[in-house]
């Protein structure tokens, strides 16, 4: 099973790649998780995204920003028959070292669902301030330190 992980600006996607990533967000955000909002917004475009590709095939999936204080890595999301394969924190290890790499060595801050508390935790992120309603699901803002 070739594991390849791709690291590319919105321009650099693509279009077969962009409908990729956008269907597998789409499958799991809005259909699984019971959830409608607006997936698709204008952090995208100013997004370096991270893809693993599984087999040439889009298996998981973030993308980082920075602000004027830290870096964000958001959209986080693994395709269902690869969760049990440790792609998720294949591809989280992944995301921080390019967040390290391309934005320095700043904070890194994610909002995480609660119930991924523990898989966070386990990466070296630390939860700060109060449980939040993100679109309907219960979040947690976490701090990754270097």
């Amino acid at each position: 099973m070739p594991i390849e992980i791709k690291v590319a600006r919105f321009q650099e996607l693509s279009n077969i790649e962009l409908y990729q990533i956008l269907q597998l967000r789409t499958e799991v955000f809005v259909v699984e998780q019971d959830c409608v909002y607006q997936d698709m917004d204008d952090k995208d475009f100013e997004s370096l995204h991270v893809v693993l590709l599984l087999d040439n095939s889009i298996a998981a999936y973030t993308r980082i920003y920075e602000s004027s204080k830290a870096s964000h890595i958001g959209r986080v999301v693994v395709k269902r028959e690869n969760r049990k394969n440790d792609l998720g924190k294949l591809i989280m290890k992944e995301s921080i070292d390019s967040c390290e790499s391309v934005y320095g060595s700043q904070d890194i801050i994610i909002s995480a669902q609660l119930y991924l508390l523990k898989f966070y935790s386990e990466l070296g992120f630390k939860s700060e301030g109060d449980i939040y309603l993100e679109d309907g699901i219960k979040h947690i803002q976490m701090r990754y330190v270097f």
